[in-house]
């Protein structure tokens, strides 16, 4: 019998094939064809995984995927924009936070209560969808009411006659209501205030996320007063619409699903895991940096994590690990750990060529971001193809000279460029601005040229 994951996260990435998928991620990422192939079947498996028998479905774990590769290569796109297709719970997190907690660091499981967290926003967003049609009916009606208090016929009034004038009059409101005529009108409405928050207790070296209800305990304590808010009549319709939202929503359905969701279909990206490394027989920082991998190890390896909507395993969870290992490698982790992550791959560093396609290429490329934010300013910012291999050149040469960082280096070069446009763009009298070669040796060539001022500006 096939198992399906709840919802709708199936349906986007169920009929992507392998091949499709590395098509997606192309229209984002520029190059790294071995690391979108791994996470594309990866993302391939799970599909395969939810057609199996529950018996055989619960004995395959998924690949863990280890990304090795200098920073700006796009590790961390290739993971989020992996997890948008696949409309999964998905959480970025620091390794090195971890280290030395109770003073700087986290405690490990933050990571997997941080996901079901997103995990219960997603399917909540998914249910106010679904009800808000009818949310915004209750709303309705109940403004109306406000607007009309329902009366009570006189004694010698025909009540059938009195209804049906009533009718008339509320339909009437109704119209007034919808073709914004009653905008400028204040109503009184009750609104509740929100319930006690929930309470986080300090345990030991970890800080326990402890939902405790004093409503339940105490029910005559916390029964969320009312109090009357003057509000014109189109923000009470949107009020009392979230109010109605609300009422529709079963909590505790949406935290199963949600926690099912993350069960079966999360996705955790571990960056900078080179900066944990560290093996045994050292001395200092690094034997803290062990004991992070080894808290790490279980949550990888597959365990049961409480959370406040419930107890939540991490067996199917699919975990990316990324870092540079610059100074490591990735041979400097525990066994163990490496063990957990089967899949490597190893994102190459970028050239001149492919900051020539990352300016241009990807759907929301960094130029065309820059002449969408002119163009608020009615400004028509024109690139020319000098320009951008231009760019593409004093960025690849100031990463050679400097810290390669990546396509990270295009960010402080294009401001750098478009500095003098982005402040006095108000102010222009010429609307038509065209960025040539001669303009980007203009603005950056000095720069460029001098290393020492290269270092501090771009």
């Amino acid at each position: 019998m096939p198992i399906y994951l709840p919802e709708t996260t199936q349906t986007s990435s169920e009929a992507l094939t392998p091949r499709q998928i590395v098509a997606e991620l192309d229209k984002y990422v520029i190059g790294q064809a071995a690391a979108k192939r791994a996470v594309a079947i990866a993302l391939r498996n799970r599909t395969r995984r939810q057609k199996l028998a529950p018996e055989l479905a619960e004995e395959i774990a998924p690949k863990n995927i280890l990304m090795i590769g200098p920073t700006g290569v796009g590790k961390t796109e290739i993971a989020r924009r992996l997890a948008r297709l696949a409309q999964s719970p998905f959480v970025k997190v620091e390794a090195s936070k971890f280290t030395e907690v109770g003073y700087v660091g986290r405690d490990v499981e933050s990571m997997v209560r941080d996901l079901v967290e997103l995990g219960v926003d997603m399917v909540r967003e998914e249910k106010l969808e679904e009800v808000r049609s009818k949310a915004a009916q209750n709303a309705e009606e109940r403004l109306l009411d406000i607007l009309l208090p329902p009366t009570r016929p006189a004694s010698d009034e025909d009540p059938a006659a009195t209804r049906e004038h009533q009718i008339q009059t509320r339909e009437r409101l109704r119209d007034q209501l919808r073709s914004g005529r009653l905008d400028t009108r204040v109503v009184e409405v009750d609104a509740r205030e929100k319930a006690f928050p929930s309470v986080e207790i300090i345990t030991g070296s970890s800080v326990e996320e402890v939902d405790i209800n004093l409503k339940d305990m105490l029910p005559g304590l916390f029964q969320g007063k009312t109090k009357k808010r003057k509000l014109r009549v189109p923000e009470a319709l949107e009020f009392l619409a979230q109010e109605e939202e609300q009422k529709l929503i079963d909590m505790d359905s949406v935290a199963r699903t949600a926690v099912e969701r993350v069960e079966q279909a999360g996705i955790i990206f571990i960056d900078e895991i080179d900066k944990i490394s560290g093996r045994e027989g050292s001395h200092g920082p690094d034997v803290s940096r062990e004991g992070v991998q080894r808290d790490i190890l279980p949550i990888v390896e597959g365990t049961t994590v409480n959370t406040k909507y419930g107890m939540v395993r991490t067996d199917h969870i699919l975990f990316i690990a990324a870092g540079a290992f610059h100074v490591s490698k990735p041979s400097d982790l525990i066994p163990e750990l490496q063990g957990r992550f089967p899949i490597r791959v190893e994102l190459e560093a970028l050239g001149k060529e492919e900051f020539v396609r990352i300016l241009t290429e990807p759907r929301s490329a960094l130029v065309k971001q820059y002449m969408a934010l002119m163009e608020t300013e009615g400004i028509d910012l024109i690139f020319t193809d000098d320009a951008i291999h231009r760019i593409a050149d004093y960025a690849t040469v100031v990463n050679e000279r400097t810290e390669n960082i990546g396509a990270r280096r295009l960010h402080t070069v294009m401001e750098k460029l478009l500095d003098e446009i982005s402040f006095e763009g108000p102010d222009l009298l010429e609307k038509r601005v065209v960025i040539d070669e001669a303009y980007v040796i203009r603005m950056l060539a000095d720069i460029v040229k001098n290393e020492d001022l290269s270092r501090y500006i771009l």
